[in-house]
């Protein structure tokens, strides 16, 4: 069997020592990770719309900028492991998140 190409070997494999410092640093440099991730411990179902975060950035910025922002947000927490996001029901949780 032909070797895997490096993508899959490092998705497949044990979790490099970045990907180990990810949660970290995320949650310590960016503010919104922080928000999301705190909301999410707090509620009994450790769930929450992600339209409640939107709303909040949409106090600050365009709506266009929000969603932008929150969409980037939501990449580095999946990627991180800090929290899930169900596209379908556009929800944020602590299910699928280590």
């Amino acid at each position: 069997m032909p070797p895997a190409p490096p993508a899959r070997r490092s998705w497949c494999g044990p979790p490099t020592p970045r990907q180990r410092r990810a949660p970290q640093a995320l949650l310590a440099h960016v503010p919104l990770a922080q928000h999301i991730k705190r909301i999410l411990d707090e509620r009994a179902g450790h769930a929450a719309p992600a339209r409640r975060f939107r709303d909040e950035l949409e106090d600050h910025m365009s709506p266009d900028y929000a969603e932008e922002t929150l969409r980037t947000v939501t990449l580095w927490g999946r990627y991180a492991e800090v929290f899930a996001y169900d596209e379908d029901d556009d929800r944020f949780s602590l299910d699928d998140a280590v």
